[in-house]
C-alpha cells in the first residue's frame, strides 16, 4: 500500500528544471529569467552564455537541465523547444548586521531565490517575408 501517483505537474509536451535556493535576490533573478521567456531555447541558452551577470551562469545551468529533462525523460524534439515559463520565487533571508558609529548596528538581509524553468515543445513560427508588409 502506498500513495497514489501524483499527476504530472506540466503538460505533456513540457519539462521543467526547479532550482532552489539560489544566492541572489529575487529582483535580480527576475531580471535574468526575463531575458529567456518566450525564447527558443537555443537563443535563450546563447542568451545567458554572453550575459554579464554573475547568477545568469546558474540559470543558464537550470536551462539546460530542463532542456536535458526534455530529451531524455519525455522524448522532445529539442530543435522546437521554447522558454514558456521562468519562474522566481522568494526563499529564505539570512539576516547579518554591521555594526555602525556609535555602537549602532545595521541590518543587512541575504536573500535567496527559487528558481522554475519550463521548455515546451513548439512547432516553429513562419518567418516574415522580406520586403512585405502587413496590411
Amino acid at each position: 500500500m502506498s500513495k497514489p501517483k501524483a499527476p504530472r505537474p506540466v503538460a505533456e509536451n513540457e519539462a521543467q528544471c526547479v532550482l532552489s535556493n539560489l544566492r541572489t535576490s529575487p529582483e535580480k533573478l527576475n531580471l535574468v529569467a526575463g531575458l529567456i521567456r518566450n525564447q527558443p531555447a537555443a537563443k535563450a541558452v546563447a542568451t545567458l552564455t554572453f550575459s554579464k551577470r554573475r547568477i545568469a551562469h546558474s540559470v543558464r545551468k537550470a536551462l539546460e537541465s530542463a532542456i536535458a529533462n526534455a530529451e531524455n525523460n519525455h522524448q522532445l524534439d529539442v530543435d522546437r523547444l521554447v522558454v514558456t515559463r521562468a519562474e522566481v520565487g522568494r526563499s529564505i533571508v539570512m539576516r547579518r548586521f554591521h555594526a555602525r558609529g556609535r555602537g549602532r548596528a545595521a541590518r543587512i538581509e541575504k536573500w535567496f531565490s527559487h528558481l522554475k524553468i519550463v521548455v515546451a515543445e513548439r512547432e516553429p513560427e513562419a518567418a516574415p517575408v522580406a520586403g512585405k508588409r502587413a496590411a
